[in-house]
């Protein structure tokens, strides 16, 4: 029996293949960065109901495991990756464009009755299940395409199209989201119409679920024959053995706390930024929009130049780094935390950039940290387990302040300033928090104890990042 050919990604097509994250990261801003402001802010809801319907994703990540064993033991329709892929972006679409109807559909002044909020959340159940069915079998789409050497660089330029997305997504949506004279619907006063709100998630799901398309036609042959089982697909095991396994070192407990709390802390301005800046300082939806622009754009030159830095200057660890990402962050929510207090609304664009920049390092220094705290030997299982803790503490994070910001509205009689301010407070300091943490892991010491990681585990992890 011949060898099969050794896959050969060529730059062209990984460009193709990257497009595909161009859309994921206009995705994230459709929930994070535009509907949940609409929401909260403009139509006036509950944060609690929206942070946590955006936190599903997050909560739900674990069936892509699901779906990537299924796609690595047998072919559906002769292909073994593109039908999750194609099928998890199609519910996607659909969540996005339903997401869309029912939003406009109460911003035109009816009311949001049982019925209508079920529609809402079976929309963001299918956005949130599409996203967990194709995430991680994206990913292997990848590993199957590129060949060992090729893998780093197939991930990095993936991963540099998800931030792109963040940023292109900024500025196309904000275009299609302008803003207007005051329109009245029912008892409420909104800066933009409900059929210009309809068409934009409407367009941007037509738009997205294009380029998740056209990214990977043909990037798939199909198969009529039987997929053999792998020792990988094989493996057996529980979260919770794996808990146990990771608990069992010190230096991986303190990582552990390190990394959960950073994450929940970092990300749990995902659902309050932009109704923020509109409650505070009444921003139009035009304007908060393209916070992702700022903050985007921002990301990927600290992440450019500090990958490079890092390269060059031994001592920049990615232990230093993670300090000093997680230090822009602190100093961040103190911005954004005196810009509510204080109601001084030009902070909040230093606040955006010192945002994009620790985002940067920070994702440089802990995704390194991630790779070093794997020993070789053992790697899918740490990283598997870093990866869950990054997706679970994300989500709630995101979900819990959605929770404090009500929590707070309530004990303040709804002072929006010192409601917002005190939530970036509390994030800043679960960030330093998490630095005294972080000053109890010894790598040197964990890969004495456990052997030296392999370089290879690089891929790795950027790939758990990329979901």
């Amino acid at each position: 029996m011949s060898e099969q050919p050794e896959p050969n990604l060529t730059y062209a097509r990984n460009l193709k293949i990257g497009l595909f994250h161009l859309g994921s990261g206009m995705a994230d801003v459709v929930t994070t960065g535009i509907w949940n402001r609409i929401m909260i802010s403009d139509l006036g809801f509950s944060a609690t109901p929206v942070s946590l319907l955006i936190s599903l994703k997050y909560f739900l990540a674990p069936l892509g495991v699901w779906a990537g064993r299924k796609s690595d033991q047998g072919t559906i329709f002769g292909y073994r990756r593109l039908f999750w892929i194609w099928l998890g972006r199609l519910m996607m679409v659909l969540g996005t464009a339903s997401l869309g109807f029912t939003t406009a559909y109460i911003a035109r002044g009816n009311e949001a009755t049982l019925a209508v909020w079920a529609a809402i959340s079976i929309a963001m159940l299918l956005f949130s299940l599409g996203n967990a069915f194709s995430g991680g079998t994206f990913l292997a789409l990848i590993y199957d395409r590129s060949s060992p050497s090729q893998r780093g660089r197939a991930v990095g330029i993936v991963w540099t199209f998800l931030l792109l997305g963040f940023t292109f997504a900024g500025a196309i949506f904000g275009s299609l989201l302008p803003h207007t004279e005051a329109v009245t619907a029912g008892t409420r006063t909104l800066s933009f119409s409900p059929d210009t709100l309809q068409n934009l998630f409407v367009i941007g799901a037509i738009f997205m679920g294009g380029l998740w398309f056209f990214s990977l036609l043909g990037e798939e042959k199909r198969s009529t024959g039987a997929v053999a089982a792998t020792p990988e697909t094989q493996r057996t095991g529980s979260i919770w053995g794996d808990m146990k396994l990771v608990w069992s070192n010190r230096q991986t407990r303190y990582f552990f706390w390190f990394l959960a709390l950073s994450m929940m802390f970092a990300f749990a301005q995902d659902p309050i930024l932009e109704p923020f800046a509109g409650d505070v300082f009444k921003m139009d939806a035009a304007h908060t929009t393209r916070f992702a622009e700022y903050w985007g754009s921002t990301a990927i030159l600290s992440t450019v130049v500090f990958l490079w830095l890092g390269r060059k200057y031994p001592r920049l660890t990615n232990t230093v780094l993670s300090y000093v990402g997680v230090g822009a962050l602190v100093l961040t929510f103190i911005i954004f935390g005196i810009s509510g207090l204080a109601q001084i609304r030009g902070l909040v664009t230093i606040g955006l950039i010192t945002l994009g920049t620790g985002l940067g390092i920070w994702n440089v220094g802990t995704l390194g940290m991630m790779m070093e705290m794997s020993p070789s030997k053992r790697a899918g299982t740490f990283l598997g387990f870093w990866t869950l803790v990054v997706t679970i503490f994300r989500g709630l994070g995101t979900s819990g302040a959605g929770i404090m910001l009500d929590v707070m509205r309530a004990l303040t009689h709804n002072n929006l300033p010192l409601s917002y301010g005190s939530i970036f407070v509390v994030c800043g300091v679960g960030l330093v928090v998490s630095m005294v943490a972080l000053r109890q892991v010894n790598v040197k010491a964990f890969q004495a104890e456990q052997g030296v990681v392999e370089e290879a585990n690089t891929a790795s992890v950027l790939a758990a990042a990329l979901e």
